[in-house]
């Protein structure tokens, strides 16, 4: 039988005893009787073992299932992939350089899940940039959810839309190296705007681009090939890297940073201690050719 008046020391050992047996959440809140933010307190450092994470998994599945064929408050009547509030995407056939900026951004520092799209960043401009090109293709706004040190995330929930922009996300990638010029710079820009900084430290100057994906990264290769542009992907760390005067200069004219994407100069570990355009960085690290530093 529970025990009511335990300790705090026993609650804590009876939450993680009820964890180990894998109960959920949930269940350890009828069991216990104490709210779902206090038992987590204690077991949110356990790892889940398979047999809770395939619990879980058959938790979320039923509550999808369950939501089918329901009438909604709006009196909508639910169904799979399709918005309860009647929103939907606007379609489109040809790609234009907004559109090639927008889906792009979904493939760097933005997400796409089952039912939102969502984009994350601490840049005002690259939010404000992703917020009016959304309006291509979706005619409400987003929620936004402040994070730390100043990123917001804007997030649409909609699961027409999010499907549908998965689908162009699979379709710009495929056919992006067949594109025109202006639609390969409009990729790369949105690319380096969300994945790229500035090194320039002494005789070091480069413009990087990080990302997880080594795919993504000699793609990118490719395409800034088609400007004359070399670059080299370091998979260790999994980065691009355009380093040399031609190249940097070729860079700068042809995609550059856009304005108001600055570096975090508020990190500790921030080399300029001001949070300067990435623009900026670069073009200083250009001219100090000019002023003989090799």
């Amino acid at each position: 039988m529970l025990k009511l008046d335990m300790t705090k020391q026993e609650f804590k050992q009876k939450c993680i005893e009820l964890r180990t047996q894998n109960y959920t959440l949930g269940e350890m809140v009828k069991i216990l009787g104490r709210g779902k933010t206090t038992i987590y307190f204690h077991v949110k450092n356990l790892p889940k073992s398979e047999v809770l994470r395939a619990k879980l998994s058959q938790i979320s599945r039923d509550k999808i299932i369950s939501a089918r064929g329901r009438v909604n408050k709006f009196g909508i009547v639910n169904q799979k992939g399709k918005s309860w509030l009647g929103r939907h995407p606007k379609e489109f056939t040809e790609w234009t350089a907004s559109l090639v900026d927008l889906i792009a951004h979904t493939i760097f520092d933005g997400e796409i899940n089952y039912s939102d799209v969502r984009y994350t960043n601490r840049s005002r401009a690259l939010l404000e940039n992703f917020r009016e090109k959304m309006k291509l293709v979706y005619d409400y706004e987003p929620k936004r959810y402040k994070k730390y040190n100043e990123v917001i995330t804007l997030a649409y929930n909609n699961v027409e839309l999010a499907r549908y922009v998965d689908i162009k996300k699979a379709e710009l990638l495929n056919k992006i190296t067949a594109f025109s010029k202006e639609l390969k710079l409009s990729f790369l820009k949105a690319f380096f705007n969300d994945e790229g900084s500035v090194t320039f430290l002494g005789k070091k100057r480069a413009v990087r681009g990080y990302q997880h994906s080594l795919m993504i990264l000699d793609l990118v290769k490719n395409l800034l090939v088609d400007f004359n542009i070399e670059s080299k992907v370091d998979k260790k760390y999994f980065e691009i890297i355009v380093s040399r005067k031609e190249n940097l200069v070729k860079f700068q004219k042809l995609i550059n940073f856009s304005s108001g994407v600055r570096i975090n100069g508020e990190r500790s570990n921030s080399v300029w201690g001001r949070s300067l355009q990435k623009r900026d960085i670069l073009a200083s690290a250009i001219n100090s050719y000019k002023l003989g530093l090799r």
